[in-house]
């Protein structure tokens, strides 16, 4: 492997001049896809020709009784049911459960009861949690517009606590929205006269300006940092999309940009990994944002450095670029294993501006500002213009914009389930992305869902025991059991011909949910099959997204379940064939 060339320069990605096209501005149609909290009550609705005879106390018992008993049969313990006027009843259960599962045991009993025309989870609402912040109505990259993040049902769910995010960048000034949730930083500028501090590397993480001799100082950093984690419910300002999160500046360009040395060297440092006698972070980074790239292939020492940093469990996000071309000619967008953020406007079309391409895995709110100045992401900045003034607030575009919105989405997403791992985070973002309003080509699988995405981010996976996967598996008969659910187990495809079964034993009445997350490189197929080894499910999801099966047991006996991870599309042998596997009753 060949070192970077030592006059790799990377160019910030900058706010771009206002254009003539425009994105197409529409009242907000979001696609609320948040999650349904477990329940423990099943409402049951009666035909109106029953409703009289229910109304009878001896009849309504008697029906009653006749529920409780079939549920019982269905593997639901009910503990009180209680009629609510002549037509409709509450089934109070023993435990609550997600709706997804009791969905199936609710429609199976409806069919058994006489007189019953549905029954359905009686599901709970919950307050969504809105910033109260005086600029964050003008925040439309939030909520509320086709190009938003849709966050406000995400927030119900997670804040970002304690999540690390790494701010790769021109380093991060303590702005009054920001200080609370800015740990101590440090300057990996080599060059003294680029870094314009007065000195090298040091250990200071803040912004001391980027611009050159009397040029403007682009305060970049600071206006990512914003995006990801300002603080919320503080009286002023806007608020960031993981508002409780840590930011951990990492000052890697200064003026005319940054070395790819000096980039990697800070990547590693924010990750804990670098062992050159410089002190490690206090807390190091689980997600790394870089909003900056370059013209040609990804460097072998950026590739070595993600790789790298990965494999020590931590994302890394990348702006696609700001060329309105394909994103195979930008690194690090090109680097194998980042996520790849391409920039769309308020109306849900690819801003002008954005890079594209296949390797783009999905868009997020960067803002085209030809539609006017509100029209891009708002966030904290400052007035100084070569040197650091008083703190601001300010609109700027870019996919540097869209990148950080990603950023604080991943950390809503690790706040509520610590053990995903960088590819599960990727294939989860990729698989719960809103469609696009309009055709945009090459821009990944859609504008990130932050309501989606994070419900996502825990189905039964943070309570799973860890388990392994066993070889030999690859025939009916060696499948290997999985006992204790829920379950997370890591798994690899090793050869063309290798298929990876499991065993599930399923009580009556039970229903047994598995979901499979491939590397984002490599296509695989999630496949039930019975005691005879006949297919009853599978799931043939394209490359990147999660492949999810549910099956109840309707019999009256205990069935063993087999679940069978087959290969499409891959590289055998290699690590883009490790998947995870999480199954759960």
């Amino acid at each position: 492997m060949t070192s970077a060339e030592p006059g790799e320069v990377l160019e910030i990605a900058q706010p771009l001049a206002p254009r003539p096209a425009r994105d197409p501005d529409g009242e907000a149609t979001q696609e609320e896809a948040q999650e349904e909290v477990p329940t423990d009550q099943l409402i049951v609705q009666f035909h109106p020709s029953r409703s009289r005879a229910l109304a009878a106390p001896r009849t309504r018992a008697s029906q009653l009784q006749a529920l409780r008993s079939a549920a019982h049969a269905q593997g639901l313990v009910v503990i009180q049911a209680r009629a609510r006027g002549q037509d409709r009843a509450v089934l109070k259960l023993e435990q609550a459960l997600p709706a997804t599962q009791l969905r199936p045991a609710a429609q199976a009993l409806a069919g058994q009861i006489a007189g019953v025309r549905r029954i359905e989870p009686d599901l709970k609402a919950q307050p969504q949690r809105v910033p109260t912040d005086p600029l964050y109505s003008q925040q439309w990259h939030y909520q509320g517009q086709p190009g938003s993040l849709n966050l406000a049902a995400a927030w119900d769910l997670s804040t970002g606590q304690d999540v690390v995010v790494g701010v790769v960048d021109t380093g991060v000034l303590p702005h009054a929205d920001l200080s609370a949730n800015l740990l101590s930083g440090r300057d990996f500028i080599s060059s003294a006269s680029a870094a314009r501090d007065g000195d090298g590397r040091d250990g200071d993480g803040s912004d001391a300006g980027d611009g050159c001799s009397s040029g403007q100082s682009s305060w970049h950093g600071t206006h990512v940092a914003g995006t990801i984690a300002a603080a919320a419910n503080n009286g002023q300002g806007g608020a960031g999309v993981a508002w409780d999160a840590l930011l951990l500046p990492v000052r890697v360009l200064g003026c005319g940009g940054g070395y790819t040395s000096d980039i990697t060297d800070g990547m590693r440092w924010a990750a804990g990994l670098l062992s050159d006698g410089t002190p490690p972070p206090s807390q190091p980074a689980k997600v790394l944002n870089l909003s900056l790239g370059g013209g040609g292939g990804c460097p072998s020492d950026f590739q070595s450095a993600i790789d790298e940093v990965m494999a020590a469990g931590v994302s890394v996000v990348v702006a696609a670029g700001n060329s309105n071309a394909a994103v195979s000619g930008f690194f690090p967008a090109n680097c194998r294993g980042v996520i790849t953020v391409a920039s769309v406007g308020r109306g849900g079309a690819r801003a002008p501006y954005s890079n594209y391409g296949p390797r783009v895995d999905v868009a997020a709110p960067g803002g085209n500002m030809a539609a006017g100045t509100a029209m891009g992401v708002l966030s904290t900045h400052n007035s100084g213009s070569l040197a650091p003034g008083a703190d601001s607030y300010q609109f700027l575009q870019g996919t540097s914009m869209a990148a950080p919105h990603i950023s604080g989405l991943v950390a809503l997403m690790l706040a509520r389930n610590p053990n995903l791992r960088p590819d599960e985070i990727r294939t989860l973002l990729r698989s719960t992305a809103r469609a696009f309003p309009v055709t945009c080509s090459g821009c990944g699988t859609g504008i990130a869902n932050a309501a989606a995405a994070v419900a996502a981010a825990n189905v039964g996976a943070a309570v799973a025991s860890a388990a392994a996967e066993q070889e030999p598996n690859d025939a009916h008969a060696q499948a290997q059991t999985l006992g204790s659910l829920p379950v997370k187990l890591s798994g690899h495809l090793g050869t063309l011909q290798d298929v990876d079964t499991y065993k599930v034993r399923v009580a009556p009445g039970v229903t047994v949910t598995a979901r499979l997350l491939a590397n984002p490189a490599a296509n695989l197929s999630l496949v039930f099959r019975n005691a005879a080894n006949v297919v009853m499910l599978r799931s043939d999801r394209a490359a990147g997204l999660a492949d999810r099966l549910s099956w109840r047991n309707g019999s009256g006996a205990g069935v063993d379940l087999f679940i069978r991870i087959v290969r499409v599309t891959g590289t055998p042998g290699a690590s883009t064939m490790d998947y995870t596997l999480e199954v759960a009753r």
